[in-house]
């Protein structure tokens, strides 16, 4: 079986559906599970509603009717005014609005995943109905009913045992199957989330369980380039990169393959294909067992908008075991990305990245014990493989503020220009 999964860019708008559809039946037209983001930038979109809702802003009804007629819209150009997926949309509505006058949680991230979900039940039932109109039998099904996790809302980890079991007896592997990513839900029936981006590791859950024969990420680039086209003028394709390498390159960041996907996939070594939904004949970029980068050459990874903290103690004694392991728990507990490490005798710096915006309680908290520096806004850059030619491009990014060097990376905090 081959899992397909498209994000959020490729189902836009009614073209886009369309071209998803033409490659769904010309890529995968049997024996394909086909997992789906929410449209466009929907996500992005119900997080505004989260926000109103949890703030209990007045906006909220016209953040909601946004939501509802954009995917109208996309509906109008896609089907007859009397197909029945107008229905069904409604009732996901009808389904959102009861939560929303029904709930009493104040729980901000249960509150989150109840709602952000609604995204890819929206997408995922649009795209299924379009093929269904077009032809193509498949057959959708609610994710939550197949990937089981713990209640971590946000960030949920998966039960693998519990999850293979449901998936293995339950898909039917002979036909096409439309589902959602990133949602998922816990013993109890609530949704949870599996952290964004986390459709390309849902893709890679189902993958592992039905022993597929490859993962297709299907993007709106080429295939895995060695760096950011928005940020560098000049990038070359990926054609091969190895699982140690992606691993890597996920850990430090790179956003074309969600960190979490490729362990599932490296323990079966069932290929990962980044591929592009624009030009679908191109063969993009193979992540597979075997050599480590093809073409070797420096890759980039660009962080944006991180904190960089300096601690030092306020005796001025030295940051050993003890203070570090204070400071690393409190990092956890306000659930901070640590994206580098730096220590002396006398201070330790991390650069930070500050998803959940914590990051404030824990300055007020450690701000007594310790001596803090802090600057914000600043830009990590990561160099796998990296070369002098490759250094001196990130000088003309910025002002280095940090420089961290070992036998293959180089990573290295930028106060931008």
């Amino acid at each position: 079986m081959k899992i397909f999964k498209f994000g959020g860019a490729s189902i836009k708008d009614g073209e886009s559906v369309k071209n998803v559809a033409s490659i769904i039946k010309t890529e995968g037209a049997k024996d394909t599970l086909v997992v789906i983001s929410a449209m466009g930038k929907m996500t992005n979109a119900f997080e505004e509603v989260v926000a109103s809702y949890y703030n209990k802003e007045e906006n909220l009804p016209n953040k909601l009717n946004f939501i509802e007629e954009y995917h109208k819209n996309i509906m109008s150009s896609l089907f007859d005014k009397e197909d029945v997926i107008y229905k069904d949309v409604d009732i996901l509505f009808g389904e959102l609005g009861w939560f929303l006058s029904r709930n009493t949680s104040r729980r901000f991230n249960y509150v989150y995943d109840q709602i952000i979900c609604f995204g890819e039940l929206l997408s995922t039932r649009i795209v299924s109905a379009y093929l269904e109109k077009i032809g193509q039998d498949n057959v959708w099904f609610d994710v939550r009913n197949f990937i089981k996790t713990d209640s971590n809302y946000r960030d949920a980890k998966v039960d693998w045992q519990l999850t293979e079991d449901i998936i293995t007896a339950k898909v039917d592997v002979n036909k096409i199957n439309i589902t959602q990513g990133f949602i998922a839900a816990n013993d109890t029936e609530n949704t949870t989330t599996l952290g964004r981006e986390g459709s390309d590791y849902t893709a890679g859950i189902f993958a592992y369980c039905l022993n597929a024969e490859s993962v297709t990420i299907w993007k709106d680039v080429q295939g895995v380039l060695n760096a950011d086209p928005r940020v560098f003028s000049a990038t070359t394709l990926l054609e091969q990169i190895s699982y140690e390498e992606a691993i890597e390159m996920a850990f430090y960041g790179a956003s074309v393959i969600h960190p979490k996907t490729l362990q599932p996939l490296e323990r079966k070594e069932i290929p990962l294909l980044v591929r592009s939904f624009i030009n679908p004949k191109e063969s993009g970029t193979k992540v597979t067992k075997g050599t480590r980068l093809v073409p070797y050459i420096p890759c980039f990874i660009v962080k944006k908008n991180q904190i960089l903290v300096s601690i030092a103690a306020l005796d001025f004694s030295f940051m050993v075991e003890n203070n570090i392991s204070f400071i690393f728990q409190k990092l956890h507990d306000y659930q901070l990305r640590v994206n580098l490490i730096q220590n002396s005798a006398l201070s330790f710096s991390v650069c930070i990245d500050d998803k959940f915006g914590n990051f404030d309680a824990f300055y007020n908290e450690l701000k007594k014990q310790f001596k803090i520096d802090i600057q914000k806004k600043v830009d990590l850059y990561t160099v796998r493989h990296f070369d002098e030619s490759a250094i001196k491009m990130i000088e003309t990014k910025g002002t280095f503020l940090l420089t961290q060097v070992n036998k293959e990376t180089s990573q290295i905090v930028v106060n931008p220009n």
